[in-house]
């Protein structure tokens, strides 16, 4: 039996949170809708991926993959889409190639994103060979793969609809995901001034 999914204490954990504006048929997540949430060392980065996939069926998302993320801009309008990754590193994009709002991050083992629908991301660059993640879905809901072309406009006003998380992926009815945008700007105020501090 895989070992219990071992979580960074909420009150040290660094999250950030990104708005990315809409672009050309890419619909993303301007405000007011939910951010992008990116869970900085969320875990050890030795967490075998079947913990991960054991723990999240508790806050009503169900793995459906391990594997890398695809290397062309892509979005998804019919779920919210979890990836928790538990092996390599790698650079990833957010928004658009071409958006002047886009989000490059860097996101290795033991990191976690939770990816808004309508949210453009790829892969850019593998840091560290074996960038694999864990991709999980709210129950009942299948993903689609948009690219922001002509003839998806339909797909794109549908992003709106899809409902979100009652549960956050990893810390359950008072994670992140649940917070309102002044308990997630207190939660990144803190860990700030922590920060500092050092």
């Amino acid at each position: 039996m895989s070992p219990k999914l071992s979580l960074t204490p909420l009150a040290s954990l660094r999250l950030s949170t990104h708005n990315i504006p809409s672009h050309q048929l890419l619909p993303n997540n301007p405000p007011p809708a939910h951010p992008l949430f990116v869970y900085h060392s969320a875990f050890p980065s030795s967490t075998p991926p079947s913990s991960i996939e054991n723990h999240v069926p508790q806050n009503d998302l169900y793995p459906q993959w391990r594997y890398t993320m695809y290397s062309q801009s892509h979005y998804h309008s019919t779920t919210h889409e979890f990836l928790a990754v538990f092996s390599g590193r790698a650079r990833l994009l957010f928004g658009g190639e071409q958006n002047p709002g886009k989000v490059e991050i860097e996101v290795g083992a033991g990191d976690a994103i939770l990816v808004p629908a309508g949210v453009s991301h790829r892969l850019t660059e593998n840091l560290e060979s074996g960038f694999q993640m864990v991709g999980s879905y709210p129950k009942g809901c299948s993903w689609d793969m948009c690219y922001g072309k002509a003839g998806e406009e339909q797909k794109a006003q549908a992003v709106k609809d899809v409902k979100w998380l009652e549960k956050d992926p990893l810390y359950g009815t008072d994670g992140p995901a649940t917070w309102d945008e002044e308990r997630l700007k207190q939660h990144q105020k803190g860990k700030k001034s922590e920060k500092e501090e050092l």
